[in-house]
């Protein structure tokens, strides 16, 4: 499980960085450079590389924060949040935070939305080489 603490043998993040994965924060609404978004291309998990989200599952949701209706299979872990009503979404490879899934709401076929924070990840146009996974 992620501490505030970083781990050299991760990327290193900002401050703001860290209060998002790390201590399990939100960036502000409508302030994230992901949310709006359309090229094609993979989102990365900004602490460890691993490949999290394909452009072709983002959505517009209008929430404030980017939107996917489907992860990379393996890359995403979901654990109930402690607030009793949410479910968060973890990388599965480093535990950092990346936001949270919402099932039910009806905005695409697959009727779910990844939450995403912009600071969880790292955007990779289509064509270009992935980083390698930290492990």
């Amino acid at each position: 499980m992620p501490s505030d603490k970083q781990d050299s043998r991760f990327n290193p993040l900002s401050a703001e960085e860290a209060r998002v994965i790390l201590g399990k924060g939100t960036e502000r609404a409508f302030t994230g450079e992901y949310t709006d978004l359309k090229d094609p291309g993979t989102y990365v998990c900004r602490r460890c590389n691993a490949p999290l989200y394909r452009s072709d599952d983002k959505f517009a949701s209008e929430c404030g924060w980017p939107s996917f209706d489907d992860e990379i299979e393996g890359a995403v872990r979901q654990v109930a949040d402690p607030d009793g009503f949410r479910t968060e979404i973890l990388c599965k490879n480093c535990g950092g935070h990346l936001g949270h899934v919402f099932v039910g709401e009806g905005f695409t076929a697959r009727n779910t939305r990844h939450c995403v924070n912009s600071m969880s990840m790292k955007f990779y146009p289509r064509g270009t080489e992935l980083p390698a996974v930290i492990r």
